[in-house]
C-alpha cells in the first residue's frame, strides 16, 4: 500500500511527532512520563472502590478490561480528530505525507495504552489470586488483538482528522456520538446483560445486531482471551463487523488522500 510505504519512508518524522506528542502531555509536570502509569492506576483504584456500587453483579475484572480498552479508543478519537488542525503551521510550510499526523496521534496513545495494560494486568493478577482463579493461556494472544485494535483506532483518526479540516462542527458531533457509542459498547457492563435483555424481551436477534459494533467485538475479544470464564463465538455479525472495519480503513485512507490536497487552503 502506498500509504504504508510513505509512513515507513518517513518513520523518523513519525517517531519525532510521537515523542513530541507524548512530551507535550506532561510538559512542566514534575513526574513527567510517570503520569502515564499513575493516571490509569488512580483510575483503576476508583473503579475497584466503586464497582460494587456502579456495577452490581458484573465481574470487576470485566469492567476493568472494558473501560481500559474503551479509553484507548476514546483518546485516539479525541487526539486524531484535531491532529491536522492542531498542526496547521506544519501542514502549510513543510511537505510530508499528512497521514503521518493521525498515525502519530494513534501511536502516542498506543504507547499510553500499553503502559495502562501493565497496570491492568497487575490488578487482574491480584483479583485472580484473591479469588483463587487463573488467567487464561489465551492471554498470550492479546498482542494480536492490540494490533487490530490499534489499526481500527487509526482508521477512526484518519477519517475524522480529514473531515474536521473541512467541517469544524464535527468536533461537537463527535463528542455526542462518543457518549452514545460508550453506552452501546459493553465497557461498563457485561455482554451477558445484552443476552439477558434479548431473552427477556424475546428479541433473539438483538445480541447478534449488537455485535455489529466493532468495539463490542474488540472488548469481548479481550475478555475472552484474558478470562477463563468468557467465551467468544464467531458469528455472522462478528464477521460482518470485522469486514466492515477493514472496509472502513480502506475508505478512510482513500478519503484522506483525496481531501489532503486542499488542506493548506483551509487554514
Amino acid at each position: 500500500m502506498r500509504c504504508l510505504r510513505e509512513i515507513i519512508q518517513h518513520r523518523e518524522l513519525l517517531q519525532n511527532l510521537v515523542t513530541r506528542n507524548l512530551k507535550s502531555r506532561y510538559k512542566d509536570s514534575a513526574l513527567g512520563f510517570l503520569w502515564s502509569i499513575l493516571t490509569p492506576l488512580f483510575m483503576a483504584l476508583i473503579y475497584v472502590v466503586f464497582l460494587r456500587i456502579l456495577a452490581r453483579g458484573i465481574p470487576m475484572q470485566e469492567v476493568l478490561i472494558g473501560v481500559f480498552a474503551w479509553q484507548f479508543t476514546a483518546q485516539c478519537v479525541g487526539n486524531g480528530l484535531t491532529s491536522i488542525t492542531d498542526n496547521a503551521n506544519l501542514v502549510k510550510k513543510v511537505y510530508f505525507p499528512r497521514i503521518i499526523l493521525p498515525a502519530a496521534a494513534t501511536l502516542a496513545n498506543l504507547v499510553n495504552f500499553l503502559l495502562t495494560l501493565v497496570v491492568q494486568f497487575v490488578l487482574l493478577g491480584a483479583l485472580f489470586a484473591w479469588r483463587h482463579e487463573t488467567m487464561s493461556l489465551q492471554a498470550l494472544c492479546v498482542p494480536f488483538l492490540i494490533l487490530g485494535h490499534a489499526v481500527f483506532c487509526f482508521a477512526l483518526a484518519v477519517f475524522l482528522s480529514c473531515i474536521n479540516v473541512y467541517f469544524r462542527d464535527i468536533q461537537h458531533l463527535v463528542n455526542v456520538g462518543m457518549t452514545a457509542w460508550f453506552f452501546l459498547t459493553p465497557a461498563m457492563y457485561s455482554m451477558s446483560l445484552v443476552e439477558k435483555m434479548a431473552q427477556d424481551r424475546q428479541i433473539p436477534w438483538l445480541s447478534q445486531v449488537y455485535m455489529l459494533n466493532p468495539m463490542a467485538v474488540i472488548i469481548n475479544g479481550y475478555r475472552a482471551m484474558i478470562l477463563n470464564n468468557n467465551d467468544f463465538y464467531m458469528s455472522w455479525s462478528v464477521a460482518a463487523s470485522i469486514a466492515g472495519s477493514a472496509c472502513f480503513l480502506a475508505l478512510a485512507i482513500w478519503l484522506f488522500q483525496r481531501l489532503q490536497r486542499n488542506f493548506s487552503d483551509m487554514f
